[in-house]
C-alpha cells in the first residue's frame, strides 16, 4: 500500500493519468461507517478520494485518507476498510 497527498484533487487529470497507465476506472461512493472485512483484490488498485474518509488496515497499519489524498493497493494484498462518518467518494482505477 501506498499513499501520497495530491496538491489539488484534478480529477479530471488523474482519470487521464489512470488510462493512459491501462486501468479502467470507477467512480465509487460508500455509505457512512461501512466496514468492509479483510480481503483482496485480484487487480491493482489506485484512488483518489473525492469527499469524505477512508480508512485503511494493510499489515497492521491503519492510514486514513481524505479528499485530495491518493492511494494505492497492490494486487493480493491482504486489507480491510473503514469509511469514515461522513462516507467516502473516489475515482478508482483497477489494473488486472
Amino acid at each position: 500500500m501506498s499513499d501520497k497527498k495530491a496538491a489539488e484533487p484534478d480529477l479530471g487529470a488523474f482519470e487521464a493519468q489512470l488510462l493512459a497507465e491501462g486501468y479502467r476506472t470507477v467512480a465509487r461512493d460508500l455509505p457512512p461507517g461501512m466496514q468492509v472485512p479483510e480481503h483482496v483484490h485480484a487487480f491493482q488498485a489506485k484512488a483518489l478520494v473525492t469527499e469524505g474518509e477512508i480508512a485503511i488496515t494493510c499489515g497492521g497499519e491503519t492510514r486514513v485518507y481524505r479528499a485530495g489524498d491518493v492511494f494505492t493497493v497492490t494486487r493480493d494484498t491482504p486489507h480491510a476498510e473503514a469509511i469514515g462518518p461522513q462516507g467516502v467518494s473516489y475515482l478508482v482505477g483497477h489494473l488486472a
